[in-house]
């Protein structure tokens, strides 16, 4: 009889080793998922690695929304509306709310600048996968136009003056606004599209887009467009800046989708912080790097942008450039 219930007792101690081995295994390969996740490539560009973040010497990589703060610090189009465009029954089975999170191809956007006025470069596989899903980054390399753009996460004082540079240089520009700036500085945007310029779409609470689900994405979108639409009586945007320039080929692919252009940029310069040289500092860091078709990015709360622009606004014309939209860069 003792013999007997050992003999049973067999299978039950078995079947409890091979649970704790799958155990084991499956908590082995989900630390390296996580591993893997969490290195980001930068515009295709290998090199150093910063705070778990692959990015080639040099790499220029801006905060786009903010600064280094988060939503919790105030983080941070057209005037036309446009129809949604859809992708093929294929892509839409792939883009359906709640799919991919956390993107293994997750990118962040940077290029390597240079002084010569040459246009960067970016490797062939990153500009073709923007030019699939309609997204831009620098104009015509044969003509000497500058599109001016400005990433608003809150307002710091700076924006009225901004606006009135703007006005009295007749030059257009693109105000990429988050919902807290819409719903916490109403009169500004209106006076920005009342101006003439772009309000484009930085989602409303600065999220990385590859970590969130395609149904979060349009959530983030639509209630931005809906603050815009209430302040300003004018239906739709068109125009998408990712947060942090962070993107994959789902999240390009699901926002063009959307009826949206991820617009990143070929010029900018650490700003959302005082810079140690001032508006000198920031003047000649942008009229350095000016080159062709050059998507320039700063931030509206620096002091040092603010005090630069008309100078900068100003030589630039100086030496033959001319300023257009973003409709323009679009339109090619």
């Amino acid at each position: 009889m003792e013999q007997s219930e050992k003999t049973k007792e067999k299978p039950k101690y078995r079947l409890v080793w091979a649970t704790v081995i799958a155990l084991v295994v499956l908590a082995a390969a989900g630390y390296a998922a996580g591993v893997y996740k969490s290195r980001v490539t930068v515009s295709g560009l290998t090199g150093n690695t910063v705070n778990g973040t692959e990015k080639a010497a040099d790499v220029l990589l801006p905060d786009t929304g903010a600064g280094p703060g988060s939503s919790d610090q105030k983080t941070h189009d057209d005037s036309a509306g446009v129809p949604r465009e859809s992708a093929g029954e294929s892509e839409k089975a792939a883009l359906s709310p709640g799919t991919q999170v956390a993107d293994a191809d997750r990118r962040g956007w940077g290029l390597k600048p240079n002084d010569e006025h040459r246009q960067p470069e970016v490797p062939s596989s990153i500009s073709s996968l923007l030019k699939k899903y309609g997204a831009h980054w620098i104009g015509r390399p044969d003509e000497k136009v500058l599109y001016l753009t400005f990433d608003e996460g809150y307002e710091a004082g700076y924006t009225p003056k901004i606006l009135d540079v703007l006005k009295e240089n007749g030059v257009p520009a693109a105000f990429f606004v988050t919902g807290h700036y819409v719903r916490s500085q109403p009169e500004l945007v209106k006076r920005m599209v009342a101006e003439g310029h772009i309000v484009g779409n930085h989602t409303d609470s600065h999220p990385s887009l590859p970590e969130i689900s395609n149904e979060e994405i349009e959530k983030e979108l639509a209630a931005v467009e809906k603050e815009f639409s209430r302040v300003t009586g004018v239906k739709g945007m068109k125009y998408l800046r990712p947060p942090k320039g962070e993107y994959s080929e789902r999240t390009l692919a699901f926002t063009r989708q959307l009826g949206y252009y991820n617009i990143f940029w070929s010029l900018a310069l650490v700003d959302w912080v005082p810079m140690p040289g001032g508006p000198q500092e920031a003047y000649s860091t942008v009229m350095g790097r000016l080159h062709n078709g050059a998507v320039i990015l700063l931030h509206a709360v620096s002091a040092d942008n603010t005090a630069a622009l008309d100078r900068i606004i100003k030589d630039a014309k100086a030496q033959g450039y001319t300023f257009k939209t973003l409709d323009d860069l679009v339109a090619g």
